[in-house]
């Protein structure tokens, strides 16, 4: 992947990740939630973190020139 493809990727998870944050708050705090559907749903959204610090460090990396 070119850097172009990486940015945008990044930005596709980092909003996609904003998306499923909002929806994991908003069904937790409705009274007779799905607990498993949550615990699934935190995982994703562990997942896509990951995800998005991979491209960051691919983006840039930590090692000196």
């Amino acid at each position: 992947m070119n850097v172009d493809e990486l940015l945008e990727r990044l930005a596709q998870l980092k909003r996609e990740h904003r998306e499923l944050d909002e929806y994991i708050r908003v069904e937790g705090a409705r009274p007779g939630c799905d607990q498993l559907q949550l615990q699934r749903l935190k995982r994703k959204k562990l997942l896509l973190k990951d995800q998005i610090a991979w491209i960051e460090r691919q983006l840039d990396p930590d090692v000196p020139a």
